[in-house]
């Protein structure tokens, strides 16, 4: 009896000390080498996206080059996609075999999917600190940032958690693509920050018809009014806009509410009037906009050089541009007086294959991409911010945004204007909770809108038991209803994914009570035994 109370004693104790570490993601933090090894040379793998900017495929190559030339015993091998889901994916696939990149562009939300992993990513705080190699460090042999030139709204989107996983590289928002000359003939004026009252009533004007079915606003078989790139984006903003939930940062979902469902509604009001639809469905807004086939083009400022009639880029053939006059502002907004806006744009992370050295020679190029001459150069090829007030407050720099419209390529009026508008309204911005499965719930909120929109455009009816059903679809896709990521579709408090230290002991009270039950079943009979003899 006395062994069985102490075993007893024992598994208790070990179920408690589990059930308090349930709920806490276990960081394991960096400890600096103390120097660099300089004899040694380091093969880094750094994956990148690109996609027919040929500039920024160059900037990156001559980053390299640069960096090679101060650290040549590091050398850097850089692969390049099309589609940051492409790079998630392939990081995914390779975290199980320790094939991972070295240094990767990114997004928070697919690092805390990669977190998931065995300490595959580098918490970055001991990097950032450290006196030597850290930002702005002594030895250092380049003129990177220090913490406080990052720009704090950038920097705090690669916390996860309270940990810095990620570094800003560039940032850029959303913006929308006004055809400036469309919007007056209609006897609108555009004004400085646009509601989704006004954009709607425009978009249904703009969508009427002669009685031949050609658009009375472009004379041509072909209009429509409203385009949205990132669904995802749309619903999302008008939630934060309306105070109304999305998620928490510990990973409680919160997104299918009564608001979202009222935006829904509303959405397929316009649809059915023919002004709004999405990239997923009808094409890029920017191939509408120029050929004078849309009012409204929603899209990231880094694809400001796809719009407008002087558009330096574009998939369109020439002889397909309509000549009109292109306004550039903040996405709709519900209250003008306090707007909000999503900051986005890649980040980057750091994984981890064991070796100390390796990971500080990573970090070095890390760093080395938030320089000046990175940083500026990348900026001019599209709507994007540099992420530092160094590079921002840069002659270079300031002189680049003071030439706006001198040409249509380097200068062109809207790229720079759709920079201006991220600058110029960074307190603005705000971004969503990264949490193992925020990325699943972000093309969630997305196909929400898409869904709805294709319904429409079916002329099937969307009435409660659609959007009921919609919902249940939808959390079923996405898989929202397992894990822990399900949580707040009950109402549950998320305790977030099961730390390996209670894993482990979990096990080992698997075991421990197993052999308790076999040496209560032994004694159990043995005494049956001695009773029988």
């Amino acid at each position: 009896m006395r062994k069985k109370a102490i075993l007893l004693c024992l598994a208790l104790f070990m179920l408690f000390t589990m059930t308090a570490c349930h709920g806490k993601r276990q960081v394991a933090s960096f400890e600096v080498p103390v120097s660099f090894d300089e004899e040694r040379d380091f093969d880094i793998v750094f994956w990148a996206k690109n996609d027919t900017n040929k500039r920024q495929k160059d900037i990156y190559e001559k980053a390299i080059a640069d960096f090679e030339a101060l650290y040549p015993n590091i050398h850097i091998k850089m692969r390049l996609y099309t589609d940051y889901g492409k790079i998630y994916n392939d990081v995914i696939t390779n975290i199980s075999t320790n094939t991972t990149p070295n240094i990767c562009i990114t997004y928070p939300d697919h690092i805390a999917t990669y977190m998931t992993g065995n300490h595959v990513v580098v918490p970055l705080d001991e990097l950032m600190s450290d006196t030597r190699y850290g930002l702005h460090g002594s030895d250092l042999r380049f003129d990177g940032p220090s913490a406080g030139e990052i720009i704090p709204e950038f920097l705090t989107e690669g916390k996860i958690n309270g940990v810095q996983y990620a570094l800003p590289y560039m940032r850029s928002t959303e913006a929308v693509y006004i055809n400036k000359t469309y919007v007056e003939s209609l006897g609108y004026k555009v004004p400085d920050i646009l509601t989704w009252d006004f954009i709607w009533e425009v978009s249904d004007k703009a969508a009427e018809k002669n009685e031949d079915g050609t658009y009375k606003l472009n004379g041509q078989n072909v209009l429509i009014p409203f385009i949205y790139k990132s669904t995802d984006n749309m619903m999302i903003q008008m939630l934060r806009q309306l105070d109304a939930p999305y998620s928490t940062p510990s990973g409680q979902i919160l997104l299918f509410n009564d608001t979202a469902r009222s935006l829904l509604e509303t959405i397929s009001s316009h649809v059915s009037n023919g002004a709004f639809s999405t990239f997923k469905i009808s094409s890029y807004p920017a191939n509408f906009l120029n050929a004078g086939q849309c009012v409204f083009a929603i899209d990231s400022t880094a694809g400001a050089t796809w719009m407008g009639s002087d558009a330096p880029l574009s998939d369109i053939s020439r002889d397909k541009f309509v000549s009109f006059e292109t306004a550039v502002r903040m996405v709709p907004q519900f209250n003008p007086e306090s707007p909000k806006m999503i900051s986005q744009g890649p980040s980057v992370c750091v994984f981890n294959h064991g070796d100390s050295q390796e990971v500080l020679a990573s970090w070095l190029f890390t760093q080395y991409l938030l320089t000046n001459d990175v940083q500026i150069a990348y900026a001019e090829t599209e709507g994007y911010v540099p992420v530092t007030s160094k590079a921002q407050n840069d002659p270079t720099y300031t002189d680049y945004i003071s030439r706006a419209g001198e040409d249509h390529d380097l200068h062109y009026d809207v790229k720079i204007a759709a920079s201006r508008l991220l600058s110029e309204n960074t307190s603005f911005t705000f971004t969503t909770p990264a949490f193992d499965g925020s990325a699943s719930l972000r093309d969630a909120a997305g196909q929400l809108v898409e869904n709805t929109v294709k319904a429409v455009r079916r002329k099937k009816a969307t009435d409660e038991a659609f959007f009921e059903n919609l919902y249940d679809e939808v959390i079923a896709l996405y898989r929202l209803n397992q894990g822990s990521t399900a949580s707040g579709l009950d109402g549950k408090a998320d305790l977030g994914p099961l730390p390996d230290m209670s894993k482990g002991l979990l096990i080992g009270l698997i075991v421990l009570w197993g052999g308790i039950a076999c040496y209560a079943l032994h004694g159990f009979l043995s005494d049956r035994k001695r009773k029988v003899q």
